[in-house]
């Protein structure tokens, strides 16, 4: 299904090669040149997705990534020459779905739009679940979480990982399946990425709105990840002489 895609890119031939290959799939393209730019942009136009170069003028890719992740789950797919694990998992951490790293291929980056495009939107007639796990409700719609009523707002990585745990609570998922199935075909993930991204969804989770409250991402060593509901905090034991 086209999409309005915005591409953050200073390079100008790897811009227009990145327009190419997106609109042959049909897709309308905005192309902005500055980190600045792309949030104005991205505030105005409202894209379904968006294409981030992480080394540009004014306000580099990171920044924008963070500001924009803070207003919006619009899916990001980071462009970036940095190819250390640290640089990779501050990206991920800041709220980018996903990452090509430089030089990368046409044909890659359009297969990587795609499969985030197909995990942002439900297949036609389909009506997402709202998932509920104790207190948490998982709203895969609208890409909404609460726990005891209260929003927690995730990355798209967080919610993915989530979202694949409420769907069977009490089962454990290995690292590499929560690969396979959150991060599609990209199988260089590092299993790190994956506790990185569990890390935050749980301190996320625990200041949702919680405190002592129901849901529990536990790590069943040696194995993987599984979401326990915990029953919600209640009145401690009475004293002796205490009215029931």
């Amino acid at each position: 299904m086209p999409a309005r895609i915005l591409v953050a890119e200073d390079d100008v031939k790897q811009a227009q090669l990145i327009r190419i290959y997106l609109e042959r799939e049909g897709h309308d393209v905005q192309v902005v040149a500055d980190g600045r730019s792309a949030i104005d942009r991205a505030r105005a136009s409202r894209p379904d997705l968006l294409v981030l170069d992480v080394m540009m003028p004014h306000v580099d890719g990171l920044d924008v990534c963070r500001v924009l992740r803070a207003e919006s789950r619009v899916p990001i797919l980071l462009l970036t020459a940095r190819s250390t694990e640290e640089d990779l998992l501050l990206g991920l951490d800041l709220g980018a779905d996903d990452y090509l790293t430089k030089p990368y291929s046409p044909r890659e980056l359009t297969a990587r739009v795609r499969a985030l495009l197909r995990r942002a939107r439900p297949a036609e007639g389909e009506r997402p679940p709202v998932l509920t796990v104790g207190d948490l409700v998982i709203d895969t719609a609208r890409f909404e979480v609460t726990a005891a009523g209260a929003p927690v707002p995730l990355t798209g990585k967080e919610f993915a990982i989530l979202a694949l745990l409420a769907a069977e609570p009490g089962r454990v998922f290995t690292r590499a399946q929560i690969i396979d199935r959150v991060f599609g075909f990209d199988q260089q993930v590092l299993e790190r990425t994956v506790d990185a991204h569990v890390m935050n969804l749980r301190r996320k989770l625990d200041g949702g709105g919680g405190r002592g409250g129901t849901r529990h991402v536990e790590t069943v060593y040696g194995r993987g990840y599984r979401l326990t509901p915990r029953p919600a905090a209640g009145p401690g034991p009475r004293t002796a002489g205490e009215a029931p």
